[in-house]
């Protein structure tokens, strides 16, 4: 006979009140755990380490001499006396001359940069405008001022004006674009 392919087969009808049936019998029934399987820890275990744990499957009572003092309290944490040091105590020592080797470069310290110009007024001016305008803007509606066209244009105006003429008084040199297609110059 012929193997028949399971798309040829025609489809067993379910018995959906047996497969309810089933559901509801086995409702509020824990299910066994597969063999091999570790259960959870349970909430008063979950401060001990993991191979202090679920080695048996039921550990049963403990023995009546043993106390629950050497197991570590729930959330507790590891605490250190007053002049004892710490992991934050910890410092890396400082390296000499005699740590460095041929292949060891050494500690870069880069120079000092070198401070900024000064600005003239008109740049400050402009600055003033790029952030004072918004800024304006923002109090007028924090503070629920009615916007009119003078404070609008006190806002918007000073703003793209300031950008402009920061942008406009941009550097235009050209000095070092000889060959931009070099890549980076070491």
């Amino acid at each position: 006979m012929a193997d028949q392919h399971d798309a040829d087969r025609e489809p067993q009808p379910i018995d959906e009140d047996a497969a309810w049936a089933a559901i509801v019998a086995g409702y509020g029934e824990e299910p066994a755990d597969p063999p091999g399987a570790k259960p959870f820890k349970s909430v008063e275990d979950l401060a001990l380490l993991e191979s202090d744990m679920n080695d048996s499957p039921d550990p049963g009572p403990e023995p009546a001499g043993r106390a629950d003092d050497d197991k570590p309290a729930l959330g507790s944490s590891v605490t250190f006396a007053p002049g004892v040091g710490g992991p934050r105590d910890y410092q890396v020592a400082e390296p000499s001359d005699g740590d460095f080797d041929d292949s060891d470069e050494g500690h870069f310290v880069p120079p000092e940069p070198p401070p900024l110009p000064e600005a003239d007024a008109t740049s400050k001016f402009a600055w003033l405008a790029v952030i004072g305008g918004p800024v304006l803007m923002l109090i007028a509606v924090v503070l629920r001022w009615d916007m009119t066209w003078w404070l609008t244009t006190l806002c918007v105006g000073g703003f793209l004006g300031g950008f402009a003429t920061l942008v406009a008084r941009m550097s235009h040199d050209d000095d070092e674009n000889d060959d931009p297609g070099r890549g980076a110059v070491v």
